[in-house]
């Protein structure tokens, strides 16, 4: 997982609610064997109708995925995640996010900004009517701002999923900064105990 302090550049505005996983990925696409290509099944469903935002050129480019309340909703898939990264994406907005979504977004670098909802209408409604409007997320100061449009507010991320994000950690980045204590345990484990080598 890469460090994560700034995210800022452009966005896409999602202005639906409710979306759950299937519809950001939708299940064919997770028979894949390789962790690869899933941007491509990103609301692949959705991008069939040449008018759904994505297909808009106005927005290619865009590092930061608007979207309406309730985001990420549904079954448990890092695919979402690993679909909305390998799009471009570095963060999304939402007023609200489903707790498995968002826990799998920390987990893999992507960074879930939630907001209050008028903040999110407000932010949706100036990406629209502005595609070249700057986000600008900062992760270090727990922030969220589009100056050209007067929008700027803070965001929760507890303090240890704020260090994941600055200090480019996953699961086995956390656990290999107790590489000297796993080591040392190994050493003095007796050796009539089981082992999985």
């Amino acid at each position: 997982m890469q460090p994560v302090e700034i995210v800022s550049g452009t966005a896409v505005p999602l202005r639906r609610s409710d979306v759950d996983t299937d519809q950001i990925i939708p299940s064919d696409w997770l028979k894949r064997v390789e962790r690869t290509g899933f941007d491509k099944g990103l609301f692949s469903e959705w991008r069939d109708n040449r008018d759904f935002v994505l297909n808009d050129e106005r927005f290619e480019g865009a590092v930061v995925l608007v979207a309406g309340p309730n985001f990420g909703t549904g079954s448990s898939r890092e695919h979402a995640v690993w679909a909305i990264q390998q799009y471009g994406f570095a963060a999304v907005v939402s007023p609200r996010f489903a707790d498995i979504f968002r826990n799998n977004c920390t987990k893999n670098g992507l960074v879930p900004i939630q907001v209050p909802a008028e903040v999110g209408e407000a932010l949706l409604d100036a990406v629209e009517a502005d595609p070249g409007l700057v986000v600008t997320i900062d992760v270090a100061n727990l922030t969220l701002e589009a100056p050209d449009a007067g929008i700027s507010c803070s965001f929760p991320l507890d303090s240890a999923t704020r260090e994941r994000f600055l200090e480019g950690l996953d699961d086995i980045g956390i656990s290999l900064r107790h590489e000297d204590a796993i080591v040392g345990y190994e050493a003095d484990r007796p050796a009539w105990l089981p082992t999985t080598t």
